[in-house]
């Protein structure tokens, strides 16, 4: 069972770990203890190519500094040569004595490194704050295990579920508290969403903001449909080129956004767009702005998503409530829908 010392370093580890890029890789921290508990090192991963936290940690002492030491790791270590070499046999030739780690890892080549270690005579303890460890990573988690990028869907309503006036308008529904938020989660994202319908209506920029100030972190404009955007669209203006998929493959869609690393999309599309990944099973997470208003007629937050009764109503696993000012904003995680789940 984890020592309270050892907890203590896992969410330090957990600090750490949020410190590098949200991106194709997970983000890991790692925390070297003595055999009476004190810190001696830390480290975490900072993107693809770069050497893994507990390599990272390890960098930070001399010779034989970890021999009897405790590991504590965010996820499990991996046990396979890509990029980097094994951080499993990096802590074994470290003389680590203890491993703990969070999370286990869930790809098929990188998963093992606990039976790796244990084999190799090290003491070895899973699950220690695990569920902060896959609140932090859950994207992440998703990519590896669905085999496509992680879709958060994001609306702003009234509070009777309606995302437009019946003329269409739509700003502002919510107040600054709320945008100021939606502005911070598209530059956590690798990609922000949207239909050609809504280019062609509301001419987005899908840049992140502070105020009017751009944010340091940007999302990669996207764009999917078959409509023509035009060559004056104010996304042809962001900081990167946009990508312009003309297709309604949704799927497809999602493929091409993975193979180029782009593993968290922020979809801010719309309701048919929103309405038919939800109908595909392709969305992990609802991003729900409430205003405390009232407008009543047609235009519905969400369309069609292929409830037609009932039973078949799609449940949510609440992750998160909060006030943002005047509006409520649910978090809220899809749980995996057998037709359209990969």
């Amino acid at each position: 069972m984890a020592q309270d010392v050892e907890i203590a370093a896992m969410r330090r580890a957990l600090e750490l770990a949020a410190r590098g890029p949200a991106s194709r890789n997970p983000q890991v921290g790692a925390v070297i203890l003595s055999a009476d508990g004190r810190t001696l090192a830390e480290g975490w991963h900072r993107g693809a190519g770069t050497p893994h936290a507990e390599v990272d940690a390890l960098s930070h002492l001399p010779e034989g500094g970890a021999r009897g030491a405790t590991a504590v790791v965010t996820l499990e270590p991996c046990n396979h040569t890509g990029r980097t070499g094994p951080c499993t046999e990096a802590l074994i030739a470290a003389g680590v004595s203890r491993v703990v780690y969070a999370l286990d890892d869930p790809g098929e080549t990188e998963g093992g490194g606990a039976r790796r270690l244990a084999a190799a005579g090290v003491d070895v303890e899973g699950g220690v704050c695990v569920d902060e460890a896959r609140a932090l990573l859950a994207p992440w988690i998703a990519s590896r295990l669905r085999g496509r990028p992680h879709v958060t869907l994001k609306w702003a309503q009234s509070l009777d579920g309606r995302a437009a006036a019946a003329d269409g308008t739509s700003q502002w529904i919510t107040g600054p508290a709320a945008r100021a938020d939606v502005h911070r989660r598209r530059a956590e994202a690798d990609a922000i969403l949207v239909g050609t319908g809504t280019v062609l209506a509301d001419d987005p920029a899908l840049t992140a903001r502070d105020g009017e100030a751009l944010l340091p972190r940007q999302p990669v404009p996207v764009v999917i449909g078959t409509r023509p955007v035009p060559a004056d669209a104010a996304l042809r203006r962001h900081p990167h080129a946009p990508l312009i998929l003309p297709t309604r493959d949704l799927a497809s869609a999602l493929d091409a956004l993975l193979d180029r690393g782009l593993h968290r999309v922020f979809v801010e599309g719309g309701p048919g767009l929103q309405s038919a990944l939800l109908r595909a099973g392709l969305a992990d997470e609802v991003l729900a702005y409430i205003a405390p208003t009232l407008i009543g007629g047609p235009r519905l937050a969400t369309a069609d998503i292929g409830v037609d009764t009932i039973t078949d109503q799609r449940r949510l696993a609440v992750s998160d409530v909060r006030r943002l000012g005047d509006d409520l904003l649910v978090v809220a995680r899809l749980e995996p829908h057998a037709e359209g789940e990969r």
